[in-house]
């Protein structure tokens, strides 16, 4: 609105331009603090964590680098833990995001599993933040990568909110505050162990349980039964998410598309040759234009697309605000890959 207003001054022009551009990043930077400090209502239901990393393996190659080696080395004895699975993928995906960020030249990634001996597990209980952990088991996540290592003063903040060593831009320093919440609202706790070009390991303790797995939450046979071969454009602001659902719904079988905000998708599709788009997913709150304009002009051209709707916002506070109406395909995030690919396919077969 200020740019057209402007005389034709390039200074002017790059200063008004700026100001969008914070505008833009101060936006963004709200909806990730809302997303921070609303405590998730969890659905948590016993689990293989053995079964669970088995299950994300293909995913996580798929997102770290070709030079970068995955290794995993997961304990035949592990205890079953009670905990929600959407939110403990995405504490996975998470950490191995941030250990490939740090191995820009390659690397290793180790994930192991075990169970946590009681000597072991006393004497964490010593340290701040544990003492209070009653489980007479736990089970240790450890993620660890060959990476730039960190110093002691950067290690002293690691979880704290906003805190990042990532240039300007590139990070919002929430990734590994929401790591910790999640894993603190599970009965757990998180430890980092570093040193400055010698690797990063993350290990998380997550009490352990005796229950029977819940059939519900192993989901790797019905993945296959959720694939497809149509085209799907995929439109993200979030790089993370954008490239985390491309690499579930390519495993899956689907020909993806992707952008990074509403004109971008604009582009993408009017550019596109292929196969026809047969579904838009799409983010609702976005810089430049959002998820409903993008539908509705993309609709206008396309009467048969089919469209989902994600945001990190409840489908209530998105209607509530006028966005979206009642009855809209919407899937909440943050999403298990199941999830997005149920409903993906129920909005293809509709």
């Amino acid at each position: 609105m200020l740019q057209p207003a402007l005389p034709a001054d390039p200074k002017l022009q790059t200063y008004a331009k700026e100001i969008e551009n914070a505008g833009h990043r101060a936006a963004q930077l709200t909806r990730q603090l809302l997303a921070f400090s609303r405590k998730q209502i969890l659905q948590p239901q016993v689990l293989d964590l053995n079964a669970v990393l088995t299950d994300l393996q293909k995913m996580l190659s798929r997102l770290i680098d070709e030079d970068i080696e995955l290794t995993t080395r997961l304990a035949s004895d592990l205890h079953r833990v009670k905990a929600d699975p959407g939110q403990l993928e995405q504490v996975i995906i998470n950490l191995c995001v941030n250990a490939r960020d740090a191995m820009p030249k390659g690397g290793k990634l180790r994930i192991e599993t075990r169970n946590v001996p009681s000597a072991e597990l006393e004497a964490l209980r010593e340290e701040p933040g544990t003492a209070t952990r009653e489980p007479a088991t736990f089970v240790q996540l450890a993620i660890t990568d060959t990476g730039i290592g960190m110093t002691p003063e950067v290690r002293a903040h690691l979880f704290e909110p906003f805190f990042t060593t990532k240039e300007p831009g590139k990070g919002t320093g929430l990734g590994l505050a929401t790591v910790f919440g999640i894993v603190k609202q599970s009965g757990g706790f998180i430890t980092a162990e570093t040193e400055p070009g010698r690797g990063t390991t993350f290990r998380i303790y997550l009490p352990g349980c005796t229950e029977a797995v819940n059939q519900q939450a192993t989901e790797a046979g019905d993945r296959a039964l959720l694939g497809g071969t149509e085209t799907i454009l995929v439109v993200e602001d979030e790089p993370t998410l954008r490239e985390l659902a491309t690499v579930i719904l390519s495993a899956a079988g689907y020909q993806v598309l992707t952008a990074a905000n509403g004109v971008e998708g604009l582009a993408v599709a009017a550019q596109h040759t292929g196969a026809e788009i047969a579904l838009l997913v799409t983010d609702v709150v976005m810089p430049q234009m959002g998820g409903r304009d993008l539908a509705d002009r993309l609709q206008a051209r396309h009467p048969r697309l089919r469209v989902l709707f994600t945001s990190g916002y409840t489908a209530n506070a998105i209607v509530y605000h006028g966005v979206l109406e009642h009855g809209i395909r919407f899937l909440q995030k943050p999403y298990t890959s199941s999830e997005l690919l149920r409903k993906v396919r129920e909005a293809l077969d509709q």
